[in-house]
């Protein structure tokens, strides 16, 4: 069977620092504009050549147009969710997708948190989105391009709305705040992320050609390997 593919890509700035953004991360939920996700778990977590490797399990739920309604009804959809914090280049990346309704609709998505010279951070979103379903797959693969733009969008809101709950005097104007502390190792961090858990729009970015071609090689070989990605993502055990 070929099964046809679509693919998007977004790119979000962020005026706070990364190290905000990382820490905030993980409190994103609940907020104003995730009323569609449901629960959110923790599986594993743990530090690996000083990296921080964690898996969460979310479940979320989007309301079906009407077209889809004869495919499946609206009904949660579990989402596993690996992630890789590198406090060392300064990177946060995510991998998630989804485990129910694959043959609907199977949705492989990448996001990388990158900082950036001035201060600021970036956020690149990638989605890679396959249908089996013999008749519908064009339709269904332009519903879900246009699902991961609309949630996108939220989604930036949403965590904007945290950031400036959790950080009301970080907000990076024009310069970066030379008062920000980074974290020196993955244990600092994963140390932050459980405090701050216990505790508790958008604009295009025109990035450095070397950041492009990265992104554009880092994005054919997830084209072309997404089924070996989660592979790559996951942590022991």
């Amino acid at each position: 069977m070929v099964v046809t593919s679509s693919t998007c890509r977004t790119e979000t700035v962020f005026d706070y620092s990364w190290m905000n953004v990382v820490v905030a991360y993980w409190n994103r939920y609940p907020n104003p504009s995730s009323t569609h996700v449901l629960t959110e778990d923790t599986i594993l977590r743990e530090v690996r050549d000083g990296k921080l490797y964690s898996r969460r399990l979310l479940s979320k739920t989007n309301p079906v147009p009407k077209w889809g309604a004869r495919f499946y009804n609206n009904v949660p959809v579990k989402i596993v969710e690996d992630s890789v914090l590198d406090p060392v280049k300064k990177t946060f990346t995510t991998f998630t997708r989804n485990l129910g309704m694959k043959k609907i609709m199977k949705v492989d998505e990448i996001v990388i948190y990158s900082e950036q010279k001035d201060g600021k951070t970036l956020a690149v979103r990638r989605a890679y989105i396959s249908s089996q379903v013999f008749g519908f797959s064009r339709a269904i693969r332009a519903f879900g391009i246009e699902r991961f733009k609309a949630n996108g969008n939220k989604a930036s809101s949403g965590f904007n709305h945290v950031l400036r709950r959790m950080f009301p005097h970080s907000q990076l104007v024009a310069h970066p705040q030379p008062s920000i502390a980074i974290a020196s190792s993955a244990s600092e961090l994963a140390g932050a992320t459980v405090a701050t858990t216990s505790s508790s729009s958008s604009v295009t970015h025109n990035s450095s050609g070397t950041l492009k071609s990265a992104a554009k090689v880092g994005y054919e070989f997830f084209k072309c390997h997404a089924s070996k990605i989660a592979q790559l993502f996951s942590v022991r055990n």
